[in-house]
């Protein structure tokens, strides 16, 4: 016997006998993108969301409050090969994703996701510019960030500037060790956050702010209210 708990707009939580999953709605039944299982319930299928390869899906586990809507505009940097962007993908039902990543060996993988599902549009570029891809984005809703570059609040900031909605969201995912290996990774989550909140000339609210283990060691989960000025 299996329960389904709406834990957010489209993200499940799945009571199946003694143990609980993670999960969203497959909005393309029957296929699966990175080997996840999939378990239908009363003729919806979900698809299990495993945390530990998704820095969004630990943030649900950690009590984050997520502000992803189902018809939410929703710019994803560091998108990888698809893994956590095929879930914000089921969330989004009346959306889009714009998922933007540098590699073009794993553009390729995003590429033949997109192939699958429409609401995602994958950008080649370096999210250090988001000039080069301004003529792509629309204004967003949420900008949810999983870098691995040194200066990860400066470009968290700077596409905000781009592309948020004014009062939009920033879901950050700060990794201490690709700012310094060396350094206390609490020293560098206070420093980042420093200055996500004062260089870059940009207001902003930080709601919550937890680190993810045990799901992602030495990463901090954050999310922030951006007033961008529209003018």
């Amino acid at each position: 016997m299996m329960s389904v708990k709406e834990l957010y707009r489209g993200i499940y939580e799945l009571d199946i006998g003694d143990r609980k999953v993670l999960a969203t709605r497959n909005i393309m039944p029957g296929l699966s993108v990175y080997g996840e299982r999939l378990i239908v319930d009363d003729g919806i299928e979900y698809r299990q969301w495993d945390p530990s390869r998704s820095k969004l899906g630990a943030m649900v586990l950690k009590n984050f409050e997520i502000p992803i809507e189902p018809d939410s505009a929703v710019l994803y940097l560091g998108a990888a090969s698809g893994t956590t962007v095929s879930h914000v993908s089921d969330i989004l039902t009346d959306g889009l994703v714009y998922a933007v990543e540098f590699s073009p060996r794993t553009m390729r993988d995003l590429i033949q996701l997109c192939d699958q599902r429409p609401n995602i549009i994958p950008i080649l570029a370096d999210a250090n510019k988001p000039q080069s891809y301004a003529h792509i984005v629309e204004k967003a809703d949420v900008i949810f960030q999983d870098v691995a570059q040194p200066n990860q609040a400066e470009i968290a900031a700077i596409n905000s500037k781009y592309f948020l909605e004014e009062h939009g969201h920033l879901m950050l995912s700060i990794k201490s060790r690709s700012i310094d290996t060396a350094a206390s990774p609490k020293k560098i989550f206070k420093e980042e956050v420093r200055k996500l909140e004062s260089d870059f000339g940009i207001e902003s609210e930080v709601l919550q702010r937890k680190e993810l283990d045990p799901f992602h060691e030495d990463h901090l989960g954050l999310v922030a209210r951006m007033f961008v000025d529209e003018d």
